[in-house]
């Protein structure tokens, strides 16, 4: 209203002095220019303060808005810009051009370039700025709890015992929760963020408090994600290491933990809250939405939609193939869809309940622990010996473990299943193995008592040669031929036996892949053959499949005598229609299924202009995705969330431009952390095309990639694997063409580049031009 004062609380660090005295004289001379706003910063020592948390909530929760510096991310700062957010006020972010501060840090965090912020030169051009007019409108975000999935979890980088502890009790508590994956997202929005936080019940957070390399931007999404909880009153659990200095705005709300199994005390408590908040009346909504914000098209990470994901899942030649038991290996890149086709597959098959469905994803760190305490000190044909004996051993446990979990009650009522299962169960059950946790737990019990065991009879001799006595010693805490025998005896009365193994490549650490990586894989498949292989001898019906990423694949199986006799479903997406269906029936479903016959087209002018500079928007998308699924609804989300955030009715031009250039920073992490995974000899390549020409020869992209240490031989591998990821593409007359043009086939762009001559060009593609200064 016009004349009336408003209240500016502003928040900053005390690290920098240089940084608070431009800050303070800032402050001063926009306090001198403009009696309407009156400003109240709050200063205090980073290390020892005194307990100053409530005043400063007060002051956030008494002024019209906040000013939040961002040059450095101190985390008690980082939570009150959260904690605005979610208390429906609008925050203004601010950044010293001239401080280099902790900008490589928030890239890494992908929070503050979502939510957009104002640089200021000095303390002239930040008076100005802070004088003139700020916008006090607050972003929006849902109203509607998500019961399905109503708990939303950050997750750290690397998995341990602590972070499988916290889902595996969640999920014991029967509460399904969404969460944040770094190794799926490798920055996390804040568009996205908020949305998570405002459709859940409660929120589940942790620090950590080792010096690995992400745990300070793990620590940063950790207390935004804090500060948006406790903003929008949302029963938030921060998890904590027994001896972490937590941040003060936090510190009383911090539950610590010495041991892993402390945490299951804590959860219990979330869960009491989560169940109130659940019984609670839903909050009535804050005024008129448009269509757009109230639409929901799903979440580009499959994990996060398992309830949902029916609704408007595409289903694919290698979906039919996969359900018609063809083939034993689903392959394709990251975001092509391998989770949504495990999903979908696993829901299909156990909607019939006469088939037994075994779904295995470890979490990684198990298999990582296997190599360092076991398999390094193997022979090679030892290796091979005892992970195959491994995996078949394994399969075999989780599949008896899933047929009695399955009919632990109905076996009492069934005459003709009751001596079977009894038979099976004592066959099952033995004093050396327990079978409580889930299968992330088994794992680890598993291979730590493999590993208990080799150092036992071997300490730490390395190139150990294995007899098969030493293999079923080490291995096998049952009877292996009783257990067999009794578990297909009792599968006789089954109709068919599923395993769906996923996961298998998030066991390898950041190091690459290296040889073992590769027996593990081989070993597998060939443990998944045998067991099939055994059961169709006895007239019975197994299927056992496995998804993998395809670049991965390639790379391990390439010095396979078996490579190319697996039968495969490639997940490789080269028609932009088949996106456009898949993005339509999402939106149809977002629009309640009123709009279920609609085409692409007419659903699409509803949520987005039809052009932008001159290109049709959708195919503007599509080039820009690498032809992936997930990369597409990304795009779709950014700009939709700049679309909500500024109250538009559909996306426009300032929202696409806003979300490509988040989008484009998003890929670029991703795709750098991809190629580290199968090339490790090039840490970071990618930032190597920073403020480079878009277009060059692959003599030209050869020596940009040597001014960051990589020889001629690697650099020219790299090259390839640009290639291969569609990172880069073959200009052909003014087309250019990329890997996903040409049916992933690399041979036909060598070939046509081989035509070309030394003077063949190559061309970045632009889904990049923006996290890379690309003009």
């Amino acid at each position: 209203m016009e004349g009336q004062s408003h209240t500016a609380f502003i928040a900053y660090p005390s690290r920098d002095r240089n940084l608070l005295s431009v800050l303070r004289d800032g402050v001063a001379k926009a306090t001198a220019r403009t009696k309407a706003i009156r400003f109240e910063p709050w200063e205090f020592n980073d290390i020892a303060g005194t307990p100053l948390v409530s005043p400063i909530i007060e002051k956030i929760d008494s002024a019209s808005y906040v000013i939040a510096d961002i040059t450095y991310l101190n985390l008690n700062v980082i939570y009150e810009v959260g904690y605005v957010i979610g208390k429906g006020k609008r925050v203004f972010l601010i950044r010293h051009t001239g401080t280099r501060g902790d900008r490589d840090q928030a890239i890494r965090v992908g929070i503050f370039d979502t939510l957009g912020y104002f640089e200021y030169e000095d303390s002239d051009s930040l008076s100005y700025r802070l004088a003139g007019y700020i916008d006090e409108k607050s972003l929006d975000f849902p109203l509607e709890i998500d019961h399905k999935a109503p708990v939303y979890v950050v997750e750290p980088p690397e998995k341990g015992d602590a972070t499988t502890m916290m889902t595996s009790r969640l999920k014991k508590a029967r509460y399904r929760y969404r969460s944040f994956n770094p190794t799926e997202d490798s920055r996390l929005s804040a568009v996205d963020a908020i949305r998570q936080v405002a459709s859940s019940a409660g929120v589940m957070v942790s620090f950590d408090g080792s010096d690995r390399h992400w745990s300070a931007v793990h620590n940063v999404r950790t207390m935004f994600v804090a500060g948006l909880a406790d903003g929008m009153d949302r029963p938030c659990l921060i998890l904590a290491p027994a001896g972490f200095a937590a941040p003060l705005d936090v510190r009383d709300d911090v539950k610590f933990y010495d041991h892993p199994n402390d945490i299951s005390e804590h959860i219990a408590s979330l869960v009491l809250e989560l169940t109130d908040r659940l019984q609670q009346v839903d909050e009535p909504l804050k005024g008129k939405k448009t269509s757009l914000q109230n639409l929901r098209f799903g979440d580009p990470t499959a994990e996060n939609e398992m309830t949902t994901l029916a609704a408007y899942y595409m289903r694919t030649d290698q979906f039919e193939r996969a359900i018609r038991g063809e083939i034993n290996l689903v392959v394709g890149r990251k975001g092509a869809g391998k989770t949504a086709l495990f999903l979908q597959l696993r829901d299909r098959i156990r909607a019939d309940k006469r088939n037994v469905m075994v779904d295995l994803k470890p979490e990684g760190y198990q298999l990582i622990k296997l190599k360092e305490d076991l398999l390094s000190y193997l022979t090679e044909g030892s290796r091979q010996h005892l992970i195959t004996a491994f995996w078949e051993y394994l399969l075999l446990l989780e599949v008896a473990y899933k047929v009695l979990e399955k009919d632990r009650v109905s076996h009492k009522h069934n005459h003709e299943v009751f001596q079977k299962y009894v038979e099976l169960e004592a066959a099952y059950k033995t004093e050396s193995f327990t079978s409580e946790g889930d299968f992330s737990e088994r794992l680890l019990v598993l291979s730590n008592r493999i590993a208990a065991e080799y150092r036992a009879r071997f300490g730490d001799r390395s190139d150990i040669k294995l007899t098969i006595e030493d293999v079923t010693a080490l291995v096998y805490a049952h009877d292996i031929r009783t257990l067999r025998q009794k578990l297909s005896d009792y599968l006789e009365t089954k109709q068919a036996v599923w395993i769906l193994f996923d996961n298998l490549d998030k066991g390898w650490n950041t190091g690459g892949v290296d040889a073992i990586d590769t027996i593990v894989l081989r070993c597998l498949v060939e443990a998944g053959r045998k067991l099939e292989r055994e059961m169709r001898k006895r007239n019975l019906q197994l299927r056992c499949l496995i998804f993998i990423r395809n670049d991965v694949y390639q790379l391990l199986m390439a010095g396979s005598a078996d490579y190319g006799k697996d039968m495969r479903a490639a997940l490789d997406w080269t028609d932009p229609d088949m996106l456009r269906e898949m993005l339509r029936l999402r939106l149809v479903a977002g629009f309640d299924g009123d709009e279920i016959n609609a085409t692409f087209e007419q659903i699409w002018r509803e949520v987005c202009v039809p052009h932008y500079k001159g290109e049709d928007t959708s195919a503007y998308f599509i080039d820009r995705s690498l032809m992936r699924p997930r990369n597409l609804l990304k795009i779709f989300g950014h700009s939709k969330g700049f679309a909500n955030n500024f109250n538009h009715s559909r996306i426009d031009e300032s929202d696409i431009e806003k979300g490509i250039r988040a989008y484009s920073q998003d890929l670029l992490t991703e795709l750098d952390h991809e190629l580290a995974d199968v090339f490790p000899a090039a840490p970071g390549v990618l930032y190597a095309l920073l403020d480079q020409p878009r277009e060059a020869t692959k003599l030209k992209f050869v020596e940009i990639f040597q001014t960051v240490g990589l020889d001629a031989q690697i650099a020219e591998d790299v090259f390839g694997f640009l290639l291969y990821y569609g990172v880069i593409g073959l200009k052909t007359g003014t087309d250019i063409q990329y890997i996903f043009d040409v049916n992933y086939d690399l041979k036909i762009l060598a070939i046509r580049a081989k035509r070309l001559g030394d003077e063949a060009t190559y061309a970045i593609n632009p889904a990049f031009w923006d996290a890379l200064g690309i003009k």
